[in-house]
Order: structure tokens, then C-alpha cells, then sequence
């Protein structure tokens, strides 16, 4: 996935950057909302370590990110589904 995807379904995936980075506040999330380069200043505060090691755990999350973490149903995904 790509970072403007992961920018754009920011809220989506406050939980999987909670996840990598639990030091990271909710707060922080908020303020953050998706900028990879405030993502990078957050995590260097939160985890006292220079701006290339954040920027090479941001490009180890991003490449390791996959649509899966969307929750998002395909129109037939969503027509498998037994209905009640």
C-alpha cells in the first residue's frame, strides 16, 4: 500500500500504527492525521532515536501494509456472504 492510501484511510489505520508504535498516544494519531513526515517526528520523540531509523521503521510498515488492513469487501465479496 502506498502512502497517500494509508493517508487517506488514516482513521482506519490508527490501530495498526498503535500496534507498531505503542508508545504513540492517541492523541499523537489525531495530531499526525496521516503525514508520514509528523508520523516520523512523533516516533523520534516518543522512541528518543534519530530521524533515519524512524524513517526506516515508516518504510518497513509501509511496505509491510496491504489492503487487508482496510477491512474493505469487494461488491463479490459482499455477495458470498449468506444473508439472514
Amino acid at each position: 500500500m502506498n502512502w497517500d492510501t494509508i493517508q487517506g484511510n488514516w482513521k482506519q489505520l490508527t490501530g495498526r500504527a498503535k500496534q507498531q508504535w505503542g508508545k504513540l498516544t492517541d492523541d499523537d494519531l489525531t495530531q499526525v492525521a496521516g503525514h508520514r513526515d509528523q508520523l516520523a517526528g512523533k516516533i523520534q520523540e516518543r522512541y528518543g532515536i534519530a530521524k533515519d531509523e524512524a524513517e526506516e521503521q515508516l518504510k518497513a510498515w509501509e511496505k509491510s501494509s496491504d489492503d487487508s488492513w482496510l477491512n474493505i469487501t469487494t461488491d463479490a465479496e459482499h455477495a458470498q456472504k449468506p444473508r439472514r
